[in-house]
């Protein structure tokens, strides 16, 4: 047990990251900045037993930064920098919002930086999200294999909203309002394939099975063997945590640095949790393109 403030009660949710947090108080500056560094020492931070309303998971938001609203999803018509995200107890058998390893919106030209998703209704079991470490991802790679993907970039779209939408025989949601076949989310945008983090110098892995099509100057079937490695590695079980919801949980974690999934393993029951986003920066590569271009320069 570690606290950086009195008032907040941090327990480490596993070995890798995530951190179960209680607090006391209300949240001033001192303890905002507690849990700013609770969450750049854990990545994902899960704090239980608030009551929050709209307008305080919002207003919370904002300590973060500037909120990114999530394209092509619908948000509340009450709150619009809130998507509810939610199942239904009479929706069997349908994918649902982000049930598969992914980093948020990393097809933006600047991916938001953190996410915060508090639980209003939660299934009686079921319905827990996992989590993964891409620093210790990219930290367990080889020499040489880091060598390779730290001067690499990779082409992110947002392919699930676009003309190719979603295989035919894929039951989607209805409870949550997605566009697709929107012509602009096809469009790639080059991200490093290993990002250093802003707030903590660290190199990251920043690729994920959703949005990452292929390397920058490859094909996709080029591609395919080296992502396929990588989107294995990066979940190993000990990169992982696993997060238990109750209602009144609010989970935050840094998407520069993490993979997520929500599982979906609770038909029959209702699930309905908020999310907002904090905006981000243009992800900053493990070597300045500029350096690269003047190596290759040189050797040409």
């Amino acid at each position: 047990m570690t606290s950086l403030d009195s008032r907040l009660d941090i327990r480490p949710m596993a070995g890798s990251l995530g951190a179960d947090i209680d607090l006391a108080g209300p949240v001033d500056d001192a303890l905002f900045a507690a849990i700013r560094q609770a969450l750049d020492d854990h990545l994902v931070i899960h704090l239980h037993g608030l009551d929050l309303a709209p307008q305080d998971l919002v207003a919370l938001t904002r300590r973060f930064g500037t909120i990114s609203r999530a394209p092509y999803i619908t948000h509340m018509a009450e709150h619009p920098d809130i998507v509810a995200v939610k199942k239904s107890a009479d929706e069997r058998k349908v994918s649902t919002f982000g049930n598969a390893w992914h980093s948020d919106f990393s097809f933006l030209d600047q991916p938001p930086m953190a996410s915060l998703l508090y639980a209003v209704q939660v299934p009686s079991h079921g319905g827990d999200t996992l989590f993964a470490n891409m620093y210790d991802a990219y930290d367990a790679l080889s020499d040489g294999m880091k060598a390779l993907l730290d001067g690499l970039d990779s082409m992110h779209s947002g392919k699930p909203y676009g003309t190719g939408g979603v295989p035919g025989n894929v039951a989607v949601s209805k409870s949550i309002g997605i566009e697709r076949n929107r012509p602009e989310a096809d469009r790639e945008v080059a991200h490093p394939v290993v990002r250093v983090h802003p707030a903590t110098g660290r190199k990251a892995l920043f690729i994920n099975s959703i949005y990452t099509q292929r390397f920058a100057g490859m094909t996709a079937e080029e591609s395919k063997p080296l992502l396929d490695f990588l989107y294995a590695h990066a979940i190993r079980p000990e990169f992982t945590c696993r997060l238990r919801w109750k209602a009144g949980d609010l989970a935050i974690w840094d998407n520069r640095c993490t993979l997520h999934y929500a599982v979906n393993d609770y038909d029959g029951q209702d699930r309905l949790l908020y999310r907002t986003m904090v905006q981000g920066e243009r992800p900053v590569p493990a070597i300045p393109r500029e350096t690269l271009r003047s190596f290759e320069t040189a050797l040409a």
